[in-house]
C-alpha cells in the first residue's frame, strides 16, 4: 500500500473513530439524517425510476438479504443499494451540502443499510458506519469540485464516502480500506451536472449508480481486489480537510430540503410566497412573478414539465405550485399535476433573472429575491432569503418528523410509519436492523416488477 499521509489519516478515521467518540450532537443529527432518508426513499419507491431500477435490480442481482425499500423484495447489496439509491433521490428531497452543490446521504445510506443488513450489524455499527460515510463522502466532494473546472454530480464523489462506510462494516483492514476508496473514487462517475439539469433525466445525479459503486468498491477491496490512490493526497485541499476528521464535523452542516425539487429553485419559492403574503394574493390574483437569483438556478427553467425529473429540475414549476398548494411535496412533481392547466398558466408567468450580488454569494450561498404584481396592479417584493432548511434557517425535528410522516404515510399508513419513526430513533440500542428494515417493506408489499431473463 503506497497511501499519502492524508489518506492514512482517512483510512485510521474510518477505521477507528467509535461511536462513543462521536460528539452528542453528530450522533443526533446521524439519526435524524436516517429518518430524513427513510422518508425520501419510502416516497421515492412509488416513482417510476424506482420502479424502473428495482425491476433492473432483480433482472440483474440474484436473491438475498438486503431490503428493497417500498416493497417486499430482498436482493444482494449491490442490487439494493442501486435501487435504494434511486428511490432516495427520486423526489429530490433528499439531504444535501451546499459547498459541493450536493447529495451525500442518498448514496452513502444505502450502501451502509444493505451491507449492514447482510453484516447483521448493530444499530450503533450501522450509525458509526454512516458517519464515516458522510464524513468521507463530503471532503471527496471538496476535493474532487477543486481538480476540475465543470461541475460533476454526486455520483462522482459520494461513492467514495459510501466505500468507507461499507469498508467499516466489513472490517476492512488498513489496506484494503485504502484499496476501497481507490476503487470507488475511479470507477464512479464523472456526472456532467449542467447537461443533466438542462436536459433533466432519471439519472438523477449519478446517485443511484453512485450507491451501487460505493458497496461494490468496499466488496472488491474485501475480496484483495487493488485500486488507485485517493484523491486525498492531491495537491489542493485535501491537508486541511482530511486533518480535521474527528474535530470538525461536517455532518453537522447539512441541510434538508422541505420542498420535492432542486434545491437552486428553494430560495424562490420562499420569496414568492413571502411576496405574496405582504398583500394577501392568492394564485389567482398574480399576473406576473420575477424571480431574482444566482445564475445557475436560471438553468432550471421549464415552465410546462412533461416528466417527473422536468418538474423538479425547473424553477418557475414549483414557484407556481407553491403559490396554488401552499406545499411542494410528491403530489405537485408527480401524476395528474403536471397537465393541470392553472399551474401550467402560471408557471408560463415565472421571470428568473440573475441578481449580480447572490451569484458573488452562491454556491457558499443559494439565496432569491422576488417581485410579484397582481392583475390588479399591486406590486410586492420579499427579502433576500435562503431555502429553509440551511445553516441558518434549520428545520426543528418536529418540521422533519412531520416532513417523515407526510412521505412515509400514502404508502404505509400512520400505524407503520409510526413504529417505522420509533424504530429508527431507537437505533443506537438495536442489536440489528431487522426491525427497522421489515417495517421499510409495506405490509401490503407493492407488486414487484417481474424478473426479465436476457
Amino acid at each position: 500500500m503506497k497511501a499519502g499521509p492524508q489518506t492514512r489519516r482517512v483510512v485510521e478515521f474510518v477505521r477507528t473513530v467509535s461511536w462513543e467518540d462521536l460528539p452528542a450532537d453528530v450522533r443526533s443529527q446521524a439519526i435524524r439524517c436516517v429518518l430524513d432518508l427513510c422518508g425520501a426513499t419510502v416516497a421515492g419507491s412509488r416513482t417510476k425510476v424506482a420502479r424502473s431500477a428495482v425491476s433492473y435490480a432483480l433482472y440483474a442481482h440474484g436473491n438475498g438479504p438486503s431490503t428493497i425499500i417500498g416493497t417486499g423484495a430482498t436482493i444482494m447489496p449491490v442490487g439494493a443499494a442501486l435501487a435504494n439509491g434511486f428511490a432516495a433521490s427520486a423526489l429530490d428531497i433528499d439531504d444535501g451540502y451546499r459547498p459541493v452543490k450536493g447529495h451525500p446521504g442518498a448514496a452513502v445510506f444505502p450502501a451502509a443499510l444493505a451491507t449492514a443488513e447482510e453484516a447483521e450489524s448493530s444499530g450503533v455499527e450501522f450509525l458509526t458506519a454512516l458517519v464515516v460515510g458522510y464524513e468521507v463522502a463530503m471532503r471527496a466532494g471538496r476535493i474532487l469540485h477543486s481538480l476540475y473546472a465543470s461541475y460533476h454530480g454526486s455520483g462522482a464523489w459520494a461513492p467514495v464516502g459510501a466505500s468507507a462506510g461499507v469498508a467499516r462494516l466489513l472490517g476492512c483492514d488498513a489496506e484494503q480500506t485504502w484499496h476501497a476508496l481507490g476503487i470507488a473514487e475511479f470507477h464512479a462517475a464523472m456526472t456532467p451536472e449542467m447537461r443533466s439539469v438542462e436536459h433533466p433525466s432519471m439519472l438523477k445525479d449519478g446517485i443511484g449508480w453512485g450507491a451501487m459503486v460505493g458497496i461494490a468498491a468496499g466488496q472488491l477491496a474485501a475480496r484483495e481486489f487493488t485500486g488507485i490512490p485517493a484523491l486525498f493526497d492531491v495537491d489542493g485541499p485535501g491537508p486541511h480537510l482530511t486533518e480535521s476528521l474527528g474535530d470538525d464535523y461536517l455532518i453537522l452542516d447539512l441541510y434538508f430540503k422541505p420542498y420535492a425539487c432542486c434545491r437552486w429553485a428553494q430560495p424562490a419559492i420562499e420569496g414568492a410566497l413571502s411576496a405574496a403574503s405582504r398583500i394577501g394574493a392568492t394564485a389567482t390574483d398574480v399576473a406576473r412573478v420575477r424571480v431574482h437569483t444566482f445564475e445557475a438556478a436560471t438553468h432550471l427553467r421549464c415552465a410546462a414539465p412533461r416528466t417527473t425529473e422536468e418538474a423538479q429540475f425547473s424553477l418557475p414549476w414549483p414557484v407556481a405550485c407553491a403559490l396554488i398548494d401552499g406545499v411542494v411535496g410528491p403530489e405537485q412533481v408527480t401524476g395528474h399535476s403536471l397537465t393541470d392547466p392553472a399551474r401550467r398558466e402560471l408557471a408560463a408567468r415565472v421571470e428568473v433573472v440573475v441578481d449580480p450580488e447572490l451569484e458573488d454569494a452562491f454556491p457558499e450561498q443559494a439565496l432569491a429575491w422576488v417581485e410579484i404584481e397582481t392583475t390588479e396592479g399591486s406590486r410586492a417584493r420579499s427579502g433576500i432569503l435562503a431555502a429553509r432548511g440551511d445553516l441558518g434557517t434549520p428545520l426543528r425535528d418536529k418540521e422533519l418528523t412531520k416532513k417523515f410522516r407526510t412521505l412515509a404515510d400514502p404508502l404505509f399508513g400512520s400505524d407503520r410509519t409510526e413504529k417505522l419513526a420509533s424504530a429508527v430513533q431507537g437505533r443506537p440500542e438495536a442489536p440489528d436492523l431487522s426491525e427497522m428494515t421489515s417495517l421499510l417493506r409495506p405490509a401490503a408489499p407493492t407488486p414487484v416488477p417481474e424478473r426479465r431473463s436476457s
